[in-house]
């Protein structure tokens, strides 16, 4: 059975690979506080992707296979990029859909979390983009 500790610890040794499904795109849901409005967006892998003032990358997306418990991770790069002062990173790190109390963003205006991961990547584009 999947935990957040195991999956964590596979994250980390990189043997994830073989036990879940890369994927093309994170599925996020973003909270605005000033409006209390919950967004959902998709976040392409390794393209910016904007929600407010916050610039989102998703460098990774792993889902467990279909037998296991569902469990979804992300590794996600998030930077506030507001005009009137420099970009600052508020985030970078894996996000667990199952747990996002356990690595959450800290920041006044905005909360992100992963939601899923979809559009598993094939082994053989796996392969090539290694």
């Amino acid at each position: 059975m999947w935990t957040v500790a195991r999956l964590g610890a596979v994250l980390a040794s990189g043997a994830l690979l073989s036990q879940a499904a890369a994927a093309e795109t994170a599925v996020l849901q973003g909270l605005d506080k000033t409006t209390a409005r919950i967004s959902t967006f998709e976040a392409p892998v390794d393209q910016a992707v904007g929600f407010g003032s916050l610039e989102v990358v998703a460098r990774r997306c792993y889902k467990t296979p279909p037998e296991e418990p569902p469990e979804s991770a992300a590794f996600l790069e998030i930077v506030d990029q507001r005009p009137d002062a420099d970009a600052v990173k508020v985030f970078s790190g894996w996000m667990f859909a199952s747990s996002p109390a356990i690595s959450a963003m800290e920041h006044p205006v905005y909360d992100v979390w992963v939601v899923d991961c979809k559009q598993p990547v094939s082994e053989a584009e796996e392969a090539a983009a290694e």
